[in-house]
């Protein structure tokens, strides 16, 4: 009584094995087909090919490896920094201590410092994280060339640690910005400082730039070398800005400005969010789901040690102002955001059961750091 329907189940099975069989067949053909010619030619054609064989090999090895090992990816990187340690705003003179001097010797002024501004430090560090301790994948070659030609922001492997690294990276950009607009200088009739302008101008590089390219015979410098010079000159500003030779403005108004470019800037983020969420629920199978969520948690990622910063640089303003209960929220708001960590990012629908929705829950997490963002703009608006 049975039998037809163990045989109908058959059927299918076996048919869905032929049907695997011949897709792997058809993926192998080339690489059978190349075997076989190989196999016929003399050592004089073979060493050659072998050689670029193992080259290809060894360079996909490096390429899936520093695309899957995050070198130095802490959440609570902020920690290193000892902020709440610090007792003046950032470019303040700071206190230093002279000592007194012995008979018949003159007392020599003690040297004058300032206090660095925390701000460029964490920036000139998201750099080093980005292009130091970890390869920058979007100027890689074989990431250029994408799998058999495919775009590998398109296809579900290699490109999450990449999308990471461009949503850090914007957070600097923005900041460099405003650095040199806003923050490094005193209003707007005032001179702009040369560190920080390159610093600007080098992180403003595109990208994806290899040692060469399809526009230009000629040899290129790659993307990552400017972003290595852009964190030296955040450095040299730094040590100016210590040496009392560089100014940071550390304003009221110059903070509302630097809070509205960033709530600007997540909400950019969150309008993509929002249309990749509301009109594509792929589930699992949304290959560019995990491009725009990694790209926000690398945006959370950075601004959470910036604004961090910016509470220390900024801390008498904050205090005075009142709003360092809300800071503290926003703060913690952007921690929450860092422990969503999904293995696989799911882009279900909003009201399903099955699938899950990431995107919309990182979306959830930008728009309410965001309006902590805008709220303590307001109130220092007043």
């Amino acid at each position: 009584m049975l039998d037809p329907v163990v045989a109908f189940f058959q059927r299918i099975f076996s048919a869905i094995g032929r049907g695997i069989g011949t897709a792997v067949a058809w993926l192998l053909w080339p690489f059978v087909t190349a075997t076989n010619w190989c196999r016929e030619r003399s050592w004089i054609i073979k060493g050659p090919i072998g050689i670029g064989v193992l080259l290809l090999v060894g360079f996909y090895a490096y390429f899936i490896w520093q695309t899957q090992m995050w070198s130095g990816f802490n959440p609570d990187y902020i920690n290193n920094y000892n902020l709440a340690q610090r007792k003046q705003d950032a470019g303040a003179s700071s206190t230093t201590t002279t000592t007194t001097p012995a008979a018949g010797e003159i007392a020599e002024p003690a040297p004058k410092t300032c206090v660095r501004s925390a701000i460029v430090d964490v920036t000139a560090d998201l750099i080093d994280y980005n292009v130091n301790q970890n390869a920058w994948i979007s100027s890689m070659l074989l990431y250029k060339l994408g799998l058999f030609g495919l775009d590998w922001d398109r296809t579900p492997w290699f490109d999450n640690k990449a999308a990471f690294q461009r949503g850090v990276n914007q957070t600097v950009r923005r900041t460099a910005v405003e650095l040199v607009d806003v923050l490094g200088r005193v209003r707007g009739t005032s001179g702009i400082n040369a560190d920080l302008q390159r610093a600007r101008g080098n992180m403003q590089f595109d990208e994806e730039t290899w040692y060469f390219g399809s526009d230009s015979l000629l040899p290129k410098t790659p993307t990552p070398n400017y972003y290595r010079t852009a964190m030296a000159d955040l450095r040299k500003f730094n040590a100016s800005l210590e040496a009392c030779d560089a100014i940071f403005d550390g304003r009221s108004d110059n903070l509302i400005e630097f809070l509205d470019r960033i709530s600007n800037d997540i909400g950019s983020t969150s309008a993509i969010i929002r249309e990749r969420s509301e009109f594509h629920n792929g589930g699992w199978f949304d290959t560019r789901a995990d491009d725009r969520f990694w790209f926000a948690y690398g945006q959370l990622y950075g601004y959470y040690g910036i604004l961090s910063a910016a509470g220390a640089d900024f801390d008498a303003v904050i205090k005075a102002r009142g709003i360092e209960p809300l800071w503290t929220e926003s703060i913690k708001q952007l921690r929450s955001a860092l422990n969503i960590q999904p293995a696989i990012i799911s882009n279900g629908r909003e009201d399903g059961w099955i699938m899950p929705t990431h995107l919309a829950t990182i979306g959830f997490y930008i728009l309410r750091v965001r309006s902590n963002l805008v709220e303590m703009r307001d109130v220092l608006a007043r």
